[in-house]
């Protein structure tokens, strides 16, 4: 009996699991320094006391004990079976000692859409109508800021070796749009393409350092003045809220203010657009749960008649449309009745006669 080969089947490769958050610190392990009295009132706004300059501040500030590292620590928590969408602050921070029993996410913030509110980051803590003074905290809510401030680099070669290097450091936090340095001012502005990876980012290298063992001094940036930078961001800002609506709003009434716009510009729509106008609401049709065979059989009148041209200033649309309503509005006025004929002397029995005097 001849020996049959086997052909072995080349194995599909497996999906890779989310492994469970790592702990990150034991708890009580991180010890919470309060900060040294430099004056008489403690402000709340700005977690320091009043009175001391702001270099003083930023000398009594030490290296961070911790530090996140997301291919290490990141992970599934319960905050994914629960739904929770925010981020957890102490493990942006490298301090949680939950791991995969926080109730909040370990790992890089979720799409802005999927945040419950937007007047809250990625932590859930809420945002105020203007930034502080320093540029610390939270943020603001009426306003967009991408580019987060790093001060306090020890810079050990040209321009293009610094930025290689808040690069490396900072990449893990985000998709990076531009990093621009200030040659011998010890300073960077670091711009991500998400606004919440800027707000991760911040927590994330707060305090800690790069190659040079430095305190980094982080931040939000404020306004580029750059007129061209401005004019950028508001058409980015723009497009974004174009796509928003074009996503909300129904196709059909896109369709509809097209035309309307056409006819009071005076103007033709083009042949290709109305096509694809026409396929487009098919396919809507056909989305809706219509009867497929209908579809069918109306496509096989389409393709044996002749399509309309159009004729002036309307096109075949427009010119199908306007006799659709014509007809209707014939309908109606055939299906109503007139109002029965006054009967008796009619308007002439409201007045009075001499008589009654």
């Amino acid at each position: 009996m001849a020996d049959v080969a086997v052909v072995e089947q080349p194995s599909q490769p497996q999906p890779k699991k989310l492994k469970p958050a790592r702990k990150q610190v034991k708890p009580g392990q991180v010890e919470k320094k309060e900060t040294p009295q430099t004056g008489k009132e403690y402000n709340i706004w700005y977690n320091k006391w009043a009175g001391g300059d702001m270099e003083d501040n930023y000398s009594n500030k030490v290296h961070a004990a911790t530090r996140c590292s997301m291919r290490k620590d990141g992970g599934y928590t319960r905050a994914d079976t629960a739904g929770t969408k925010y981020c957890c602050l102490f493990f942006a921070r490298g301090q949680c000692p939950y791991g995969w029993e926080c109730q909040y996410l370990h790992r890089l913030p979720p799409p802005a859409e999927e945040l419950p509110e937007t007047s809250k980051d990625c932590f859930g803590r809420d945002k105020f109508s203007d930034y502080r003074d320093d540029m610390g905290g939270v943020g603001s809510f009426l306003k967009q800021n991408r580019t987060i401030y790093v001060g306090r680099i020890k810079e050990s070669g040209p321009g293009h070796e610094t930025e290689e290097v808040v690069r490396r450091h900072f990449k893990e936090w985000g998709e990076i749009e531009r990093i621009r340095i200030l040659q011998g001012r010890s300073v960077a502005f670091v711009t991500y393409v998400r606004e919440l990876d800027a707000q991760f980012a911040k927590e994330a290298m707060a305090c800690q350092s790069l190659d040079n063992d430095e305190i980094l001094n982080v931040r939000w940036a404020t306004g580029d003045p750059n007129p061209v930078a401005k004019v950028a961001e508001k058409r980015r800002l723009e497009e974004i809220g174009q796509q928003a609506i074009a996503n909300k709003i129904d196709p059909r009434i896109v369709d509809a203010m097209r035309h309307v716009r056409a006819l009071e510009d005076e103007e033709e729509l083009p042949m290709a657009l109305e096509e694809e106008d026409g396929r487009q609401a098919k396919r809507l049709r056909l989305e809706a749960g219509e009867d497929v065979e209908q579809h069918v059989e109306q496509a096989e009148e389409d393709e044996s008649e002749e399509p309309p041209q159009p004729n002036g200033l309307l096109s075949a649309d427009t010119l199908e449309g306007m006799k659709h309503f014509a007809e209707i509005r014939k309908r109606q006025q055939a299906t109503s009745k007139p109002p029965p004929p006054k009967t008796g002397l009619g308007s002439l029995g409201d007045y009075g006669s001499d008589e009654d005097d």
